[in-house]
């Protein structure tokens, strides 16, 4: 990269980082003093458990700063995920604002240097800035997930609380439901599962004190089935295993709806590869979160794109009025992207649904870059 490419790289980077420290920050600040009394209850309950007597007020300070911090740092790493499209726009915005400020695009153009030429190393800072939020989602965010889905009260907890299972339908049809599930071990207590006839009546019972899953099934320890059908119900028999779609991860999605979006691309496609997963409803749902995410992705990069043209003006203008004529057009592209890549399209398969929004954006961008006057 040449001196220029650096110049501009590195401010846009800045950028890029302070924009996210300013709202990491605002973020945390408002739900610090809107549930501050949670945080010194809870800091003085962990206090006192550890050391037998109720903590000082120094002490007390400093747990409730460690609770903070151990609940937003795995939200903070999914923020990014779901910030760095606007915060990258933003970031553009404010580069080339300081640039036009200091007439740097003038002195570009007076040594023969295009205004498109500007684009090359905010491209290359967002690229990377896109690699980063792949890392992030597919390996990080997979890992911590159980961390993502705490309340305030459960800060400092690293395990899944654990709590019934209602009645909930797998891909068979069956209707399972148990007194406890417990995510960490990923165990059901109290299993009772009803199969059904393509008419939905009810053809045998299956209980269980207890089931584990493995390998695409559940394990079920003493475990009985009976058969049922109009007015009677068969003798008991011993059963072991019941193959099934409903897995740990459909459950904890189940009870936490923000979990599904912690799903790796290789965990989402190993849920769809399964043979026991047959409603469409579900596999279109794991089809728009395997590839949803790298459709947003690409639509944040081409909503940058779109947004170049805004500021890299031949002459020095008014930044503000610029940006008030770019702010819809970016959120629009934004939020289209967003919105296109998890709303289901009817005719259409998931994997091609998704990118629409891609293919709508990849035009426009065109379309703006075209019409850029340098």
């Amino acid at each position: 990269m040449s001196i220029l490419d650096r110049s501009i790289a590195r401010q846009f980077l800045t950028n890029v980082i302070l924009l996210f420290v300013i709202l990491f920050c605002f973020v945390i600040a408002i739900d610090v003093s809107l549930n501050i009394d949670q945080f010194l209850e809870l800091a003085t309950r962990l206090g006192t458990e550890q050391s037998g007597a109720e903590p000082g007020t120094i002490r007390k300070g400093v747990l409730a700063c460690l609770l903070v911090v151990d609940l937003w740092w795995p939200k903070l790493l999914q923020l990014y995920n779901f910030l760095l499209g606007m915060v990258m726009v933003g970031a553009m915005g404010f580069t080339l604002s300081q640039m036009t400020k200091n007439r740097e695009l003038i002195a570009m153009m007076a040594a023969g240097i295009s205004l498109t030429r500007v684009l090359r190393p905010v491209l290359i800072v967002a690229v990377g800035l896109v690699g980063l939020q792949t890392v992030n989602q597919e390996i990080i965010i997979p890992r911590i997930a159980p961390l993502l889905v705490r309340d305030h009260e459960d800060a400092g907890d690293h395990r899944l609380a654990i709590a019934s299972v209602p009645l909930t339908k797998d891909g068979e049809g069956r209707l399972f439901r148990a007194a406890a599930f417990d995510a960490n071990s990923d165990t059901l207590e109290g299993v009772y599962i009803l199969e059904r006839d393509e008419n939905g009546n009810a053809k045998r019972s299956i209980t269980a004190t207890s089931a584990t899953y493995n390998n695409g099934g559940w394990d079920l320890e003493a475990g009985q089935a009976q058969s049922r059908s109009l007015g009677s119900i068969g003798a008991p028999e011993p059963i072991t295993r019941i193959e099934s779609s409903l897995d740990p991860n459909e459950l904890r999605i189940n009870r936490y709806e923000s979990y599904s979006q912690a799903l790796s691309f290789a965990q989402a496609r190993r849920m769809l590869a399964r043979e026991t997963l047959k409603d469409p409803d579900k596999r279109a749902r794991y089809e728009r979160i395997a590839w949803g995410r790298y459709s947003i992705m690409l639509s944040s990069l081409l909503s940058l794109v779109i947004a170049v043209p805004f500021y890299a003006t031949r002459v020095p203008t008014n930044m503000v009025a610029q940006s008030i004529k770019c702010a819809p057009v970016a959120i629009l592209a934004l939020i289209g992207g967003i919105v296109g890549a998890t709303a289901a399209i009817p005719g259409l398969p998931t994997t091609i649904g998704v990118f629409i929004p891609v293919m709508i954006l990849s035009v426009v961008a065109v379309a703006q870059l075209s019409a850029m006057k340098t």
